[in-house]
C-alpha cells in the first residue's frame, strides 16, 4: 500500500504505481461532484472500467486510462528521473 492510500491526503503529484493513479482519478472526480456511472459516460469508457482503474487494477488499458485523465482535466508528464522538473 502507498502513502497516498494510507492518509486521506489526496494531494496531486508523484505516481508510482496504478493504485497511485487510481486515488487521484477518485480525488478528482469526488471534487468535481460526479457520480461514477456519470464521470465514465463522460470519458467514453464503462462503470466497470472506471471502478477497476479507481481500485488500482494493475492490468487497466493505457489508452482507456489517458482517456479518462483527459476528460476529467488531469495530465500525465514523463520525464527521465534525473530531471526532476517538479519537487517530490
Amino acid at each position: 500500500m502507498t502513502e497516498r492510500s494510507k492518509s486521506a491526503d489526496s494531494s496531486w503529484g508523484k505516481v508510482s504505481t496504478v493504485e497511485d493513479i487510481g486515488h487521484l482519478v477518485r480525488a478528482k472526480r469526488k471534487q468535481l461532484g460526479v457520480l461514477q456511472e456519470e464521470a465514465a459516460g463522460l470519458s467514453g469508457v464503462g462503470t466497470k472500467f472506471l471502478s477497476q482503474l479507481e481500485n488500482g487494477k494493475e492490468t487497466a488499458e493505457i489508452g482507456r486510462v489517458l482517456q479518462v485523465l483527459k476528460s476529467m482535466g488531469l495530465e500525465l508528464y514523463i520525464y527521465p528521473r534525473a530531471a526532476k522538473p517538479f519537487k517530490d
